[in-house]
């Protein structure tokens, strides 16, 4: 080799590296700038890249950067970053950038031109942001992945809203406002395995093309007709398929059973008819299949006692009747039989569904159930949730259901049931959703009922170890809205959040004890147990002991014959809703429910207390729900400051001794310091029930 061309060689060296640390150097100005920008728009709370320093020579060791061989960034992560605020305009400027990461923050308006000079970009993740305007990404050509899932992306998508995807294998829209017929939209996307469509307003007929898909989810749409003989081909390949919450109708075809892999297929809430294809027998895997709300057959075909795997039926709402059909008793891989809604009369212990080994829940609600209440559930090893809602039992409450010991969820509400309380009931430890309401129970509250859901945490304990989520089926989570009160504090917050989500997790973190995600008014992380006696007969005063309930969170026990006097040791629970209205409660109001700094409602209206208001009911600066009305007896001044001033006239009708002097209401009114440290003691309480 001449010394010449050594010497080029070596020029061409130090060019090329010389270009590599330019290009480092530049990418670093990027994210320097990328960092100044999230900073002015993030003042607190900022995420990890607020970590970045400067004087380090290269950015490839921060925290969510990532680079390739030749030092260059290539990915990006700033997932769960707490980013608000607009979208960063200079991502284009990272020229080797491959994987992009901006989920679960709260970035704002529309996406940037800039976003489609990023040619590179093979896996882009805006999830879970409050992202608008139309979806545009039409010059991204290389993406593999892409998930823009729960933002509010709104408008039509056409044909060429990815142009032209050759590599993708997994789009996710969901929970948007998207429209636009779904027909020929993915026709040019070769690669695609995993398709969700969901909670959008998509319009069209599902054609046969999914069938070349591993998973198709369009829940929640405006789709309409019938599903075509041809949609499942030999060698389809679903494993995951979810056409709840439409409006297609007619004969599922028999075909669906070339779907051999498919593991889960939800239909419900659409308008199917005829017979529940015996093909579905024959799907060796099906775990979960979710067909309520529709119009099929009551005859049930019997092959389906071959779907040794299936754990999650769903048949409810479709207007079955007679006797639960006894197949159901040779499914003995179900955790979960929701047969809601329907016209059963009678079958339940002949059926065989009490003594499904694994069974987890039972929802036998809405339908026509009569006689007593079958004793055999407490033979039941694995049942956490039972729910015999809404039926025509009868007769009194067994006292062998005190003897299901991971029993969670209890909902005999709107029946016919007389006699007392069992006091066993206070056996069930891991019982902390409990409602009685609109019966006939009679008889005092037996002071054992402070058992109830004392130590949930062993059952909490047990339920985490299980790493399958359980999942359920349809958006609004119909199963689970059969026991939750809606209306109080924290479960409305859930019901408008289960407006739009398909919440599939929910059951699942409530079994696990993490507890319901609430709003910034109710402390996050609590459980939120419940006891629900409302509309029943029960008499005599409330026991005392009650306060040792630590674990519940709302108190209703109005509509029933309850007298004496309110305790004030009912001040030592962690309540936010407490309800003893319409009952014959008599004596002072507690000045101790003054201290009970989390009450969001307090109905004690319908009553004959007497006496003053306590002024320290002028403390609850959370309450947002307040009535004493009609209460006759009741007297003094209602206070002209202080949260009771909140509240117009229509909380205190009745009650001709009381002086109302309202002024212009103003904000709520801040706490003390003295009010705040209370509080503190009381969220120290509920958060000891919470799991980090």
């Amino acid at each position: 080799m001449s010394r010449l061309q050594h010497l080029l060689e070596l020029m061409c060296s130090v060019l090329i590296f010389a270009q590599l640390i330019s290009g480092n150097n530049d990418d670093m100005e990027v994210l320097i700038e990328l960092k100044g920008f999230l900073q002015v728009h993030n003042q607190i709370n900022r995420g990890a890249y607020d970590g970045w320093l400067e004087s380090e020579a290269s950015p490839c060791n921060w925290q969510g950067v990532g680079c390739d061989t030749n030092g260059r960034v290539s990915s990006l992560d700033l997932s769960s970053s707490s980013i608000s605020g607009p979208f960063f305009s200079n991502f284009s400027s990272l020229k080797s950038l491959i994987h992009l990461d901006l989920s679960d923050n709260s970035i704002t308006g529309a996406l940037p031109v800039d976003l489609n000079r990023c040619l590179g970009l093979k896996h882009l993740n805006l999830s879970y942001n409050l992202i608008g305007g139309v979806l545009n990404i039409s010059s991204l050509t290389n993406l593999r992945t892409l998930d823009v899932s729960r933002n509010r992306f709104e408008g039509e998508i056409s044909r060429n809203f990815l142009a032209t995807c050759d590599e993708l294998t997994i789009l996710n829209v969901s929970s948007n406002n998207l429209r636009g017929n779904i027909i020929g939209l993915l026709d040019n996307c070769f690669q695609l395995e995993y398709v969700d469509l969901s909670l959008n307003r998509f319009t069209g007929q599902v054609t046969q093309g999914i069938a070349s898909l591993i998973q198709f989810n369009a829940a929640e749409n405006g789709l309409t007709g019938s599903i075509p003989l041809d949609m499942f081909p030999v060698g389809c390949k679903l494993q995951f398929l979810d056409l709840s919450g439409n409006h297609l109708f007619g004969n599922l075809p028999n075909s669906v059973s070339t779907c051999s892999s498919l593991r889960y297929l939800s239909l419900s809430e659409n308008g199917f008819d005829g017979q529940i294809p015996p093909g579905i027998g024959v799907i060796p895997g099906l775990e979960k299949l979710i067909l309520g709300s529709n119009n099929f057959a009551r005859e049930m075909p019997f092959s389906l006692m071959n779907c040794s795997a299936l754990k999650y039926l769903d048949i409810s709402d479709n207007g079955f009747g007679g006797e639960v059909q006894g197949f159901f008793g040779k499914l003995e891989s179900l955790t979960h039989l929701i047969l809601h809604s329907n016209n059963y009369t009678d079958g339940i212990v002949s059926s065989g569904i009490l003594r499904l080994p694994k069974l987890i829940m039972l929802d036998l609600s809405l339908n026509r159930f009569f006689g007593k209440l079958p004793t055999e559930v407490a033979s039941m090893k694995s049942i956490k949730y039972l729910v015999l809602a809404e039926n025509n039992f009868s007769g009194q409450i067994p006292l062998v259901y005190g003897q299901i010991a991971h029993l969670q969820v209890l909902d005999l509400s709107y029946n016919n049931l007389s006699g007392g309380i069992p006091a066993d009931i206070g056996n069930c430890t891991s019982l902390l959703w409990l409602n009685l309401a609109a019966n006939k129970l009679s008889a005092q509250i037996p002071p054992e009922i402070a058992g109830v859901g004392r130590d949930p945490s062993p059952t909490f304990a047990r339920n985490q170890k299980d790493a399958a989520q359980l999942e359920i089926g349809t958006r609004k989570c119909l199963s689970v809205m059969r026991w939750i009160p809606l209306g109080y504090p924290g479960f409305n917050y859930v019901e408008s959040e289960m407006s739009w989500k398909d919440c599939r997790s929910l059951e699942d973190r409530i079994l696990k004890g993490y507890g319901i995600v609430t709003p910034p008014s109710v402390q996050p992380c609590i459980i939120l147990g419940y006891v629900m006696f409302s509309g029943n007969l029960l008499s005599g005063q409330i026991p005392p002991i009650i306060s040792a309930m630590g674990n519940f969170n709302l108190l209703l026990l109005d509509d029933n014959l309850l007298s004496g006097v309110l305790p004030s040791e009912i001040s030592q629970m962690s309540l936010v809703a407490l309800n003893v209205s319409r009952n014959i409660i008599s004596g002072d109001i507690p000045s101790e429910i003054g201290q009970m700094v989390l009450l969001e409602t307090l109905d004690l209206s319908f009553n004959n207390f007497s006496n003053e208001l306590p002024s320290s009911l002028s403390q609850l600066y959370k309450l947002s729900k307040f009535n004493v009305s009609y209460n006759p007896l009741l007297s003094g001044n209602v206070p002209s400051t202080g949260q009771l001033s909140t509240f117009d006239e229509q909380s205190f009708l009745g009650n001709p001794l009381l002086s109302l002097h309202f002024t212009d209401h103003g904000p709520l009114l801040e706490p003390n310091n003295d009010e705040l440290s209370r509080e503190d003691v009381q969220v120290r309480r509920f958060m000891q029930n919470c799991n980090p």
